[in-house]
């Protein structure tokens, strides 16, 4: 079955205006959010069930909210012992990308940067690639992939960041 170009446009009008709400959410709901005041509940009630909840530091808890893979960003909320969240961070950005080091295991990527949009194995080389999507600016056209490859032990080998490959398709 092949779409008509009216179905293609509106596919991808429906996705824009998607992304564009679910942005638009995110941003009311970090908005009415604050440090040492919003409860755990608050935080529940503003961005649901987290994907994944990590142990962080001191008893707090960290909580994962992801994006991928059609948005940019994921989030993690970090909720202190005393039930109040005590910092709210987007991840994905050139600040985290840095703490990624040869050696370092997977999971501990997947802590510092959530869940990926992808992950593909290359069984000849030896490698799986991690990927999330991101903007290094507020334009489309600053959206760009970072990539972290993993040895068969799943420890970091490289990364790089490069363009993203949707914009070439979108054009």
């Amino acid at each position: 079955m092949t779409l008509t170009m009216r179905e293609r446009i509106r596919t991808g009008l429906c996705l824009v205006f998607t992304l564009l709400a679910l942005a638009a959410c995110d941003q009311r709901a970090i908005g009415e959010l604050e440090e040492g005041v919003s409860t755990e509940a608050d935080v529940k009630e503003k961005f649901g069930p987290p994907e994944a909840v990590w142990d962080g530091p001191d008893g707090a808890q960290i909580y994962e909210y992801n994006r991928q893979p059609a948005g940019y960003q994921n989030y993690q909320i970090t909720i202190g012992p005393d039930g109040k969240m005590a910092a709210l961070k987007q991840v994905l950005n050139p600040r985290t990308f840095a703490q990624i080091q040869p050696g370092m295991p997977m999971e501990a990527v997947r802590k510092l940067l959530g869940k990926p949009m992808k992950i593909t194995t290359y069984d000849l080389k030896k490698e799986t690639h991690y990927d999330w999507r991101w903007r290094d600016g507020p334009n489309e056209s600053d959206s760009k992939v970072f990539t972290v490859v993993f040895n068969p032990d799943l420890r970091v080998l490289s990364t790089m960041s490069v363009p993203d490959p949707d914009l070439d398709r979108a054009r």
